[in-house]
């Protein structure tokens, strides 16, 4: 039995699963609280939003990684407040849970950086709810489109934009490219697929700018092979129903747009009285407590690092977690905190099939070793089926995008969801924003 201090873990995102585990290996009891009953594995909710996996396929459920962990508890419920005075947290359905240390991972959400008409009209990707959204607006675009008389159709393209050029633009562009091409014709004999226009706005002067610049390169030509209408240093100026406006005049017309250019914390942040950096994320310091506190630690992308940039990606929140239970395991036998060092084992994004970058660390060299193609879309795959928590969700993974492998080009783009109009899906997308708010 677990004898070691109670640490409540707040968020069950890769920062907070990692701590939790680390915890629990380390002899402490955990309460581990989440708003949801299941945790999401972010990276692949373009694949369900574009048909490629089920969402049962990237989340996992809490209650049962709490019991395959001994001395873990799971509770379900949203954060109203927190005393570091008396050491409680307060849930909205006014339960409060003691604590000996907390550990902040709740993540962030969907930044439309106030500009007008995106949270209204603009579909976010970031919750499992909201990648349901934007595969029943793609799915109920499609139909209706299909519907539409021919002759009508003859002059009226339909048109899908992406706004964002970081990994989840990237990735979910390439994949509404390659339905367009293989699925389009399958599904939709009727459709003649050149009408059918995917655009991929990015404000920056390159796609994927975290990477080397022979990445960006091979990126942005791969995603002119698949007649993806990229804009690069090009801003959004606001959005409405049936327009997205950019900076300068121009205008693009759109049926959906898909939102992956930002994120940020969540409003309820700034309630807790902590000090908040950049993006309004919780300020840590090296040791990667909350600023002005001893038993309250951040980690992932809720919390920045005085005077160190980390990327908002998994591989930071990931260590991050699993440095924060060595640290409490420490302060708890009266030892010292040491300074968190990240290692960067390198990136990758996938741009569709047999089409992926990837920058991979290797032990011994002072830079990365860059791969495309065919071996970046292997690492991918193979990376991100070893991350899915749980074999079912492996195995399911697996399977599913196998089968997509396997039998390209056939009805492997069927993309199953509720017939949403577009003012349904965006109501849908605001609600599930407004739960994570």
């Amino acid at each position: 039995m677990n004898q070691g201090p109670h640490v409540v873990v707040i968020g069950a995102g890769f920062a907070g699963i990692q701590a939790a585990r680390e915890l629990s290996r380390q002899g402490c009891l955990v309460t581990l609280v989440d708003r949801h009953p299941y945790n999401t594995f972010q990276p692949l909710l373009y694949q369900v939003a574009t048909g490629g996996l089920n969402p049962g396929d990237v989340t996992y459920s809490l209650r049962n990684f709490s019991g395959k962990h001994r001395g873990v508890r799971f509770t379900c419920g949203a954060v109203s407040g927190i005393d570091p005075e008396g050491r409680t947290v307060s849930l909205d359905d006014g339960r409060t849970i003691a604590y000996d240390y907390l550990v902040l991972g709740f993540g962030v959400t969907a930044n439309f950086f106030g500009l007008p008409g995106v949270a209204e009209n603009a579909l976010p990707m970031y919750t499992r709810a909201q990648a349901i959204a934007c595969r029943d607006a793609v799915f109920g675009r499609l139909e209706h489109y299909a519907a539409l008389p021919e002759e009508e159709r003859a002059t009226k393209d339909l048109h899908i934009v992406v706004v964002g050029g970081g990994a989840t633009g990237v990735e979910m562009a390439g994949s509404l490219a390659e339905m367009r091409s293989t699925g389009v014709p399958n599904m939709y004999p009727e459709l003649d697929r050149k009408r059918v226009k995917v655009h991929l706005v990015e404000a920056g002067p390159v796609l994927l700018g975290p990477f080397g610049h022979d990445l960006q390169e091979y990126t942005y030509d791969e995603m002119v092979k698949r007649d993806v209408d990229v804009r690069l240093s090009t801003s959004v100026a606001r959005i409405d129903a049936s327009h997205v406006y950019l900076k300068g005049g121009e205008e693009i017309d759109s049926d959906v747009v898909i939102w992956g250019a930002g994120v940020g914390a969540y409003d309820w942040v700034r309630s807790l009285g902590f000090e908040l950096g950049r993006g309004g994320r919780i300020v840590v310091d090296q040791m990667l407590r909350v600023k002005g506190q001893d038993r309250i630690f951040a980690a992932g992308d809720c919390s920045i690092i005085e005077d160190q940039f980390l990327p908002q990606l998994a591989q930071p929140a990931m260590q991050m977690g699993v440095h924060i239970a060595g640290q409490i395991v420490s302060h708890a036998k009266g030892g010292q905190l040491e300074r968190f060092e990240y290692w960067d084992k390198g990136t990758m994004a996938t741009i569709g099939r047999n089409a992926a970058v990837a920058e991979v660390a290797i032990p011994g060299r002072h830079k990365p070793v860059a791969f495309t193609g065919f071996v970046a879309w292997l690492l991918w795959v193979g990376v991100h089926l070893f991350m899915l928590l749980g074999g079912r969700n492996r195995v399911g993974a697996m399977i599913n995008l196998g089968f997509r492998y396997i039998a390209w080009g056939s009805n492997t783009w069927n993309i199953v969801g509720d017939l949403a109009t577009p003012k349904r899906a965006k109501r849908s997308a605001a609600e599930a924003e407004a739960e994570n708010d």
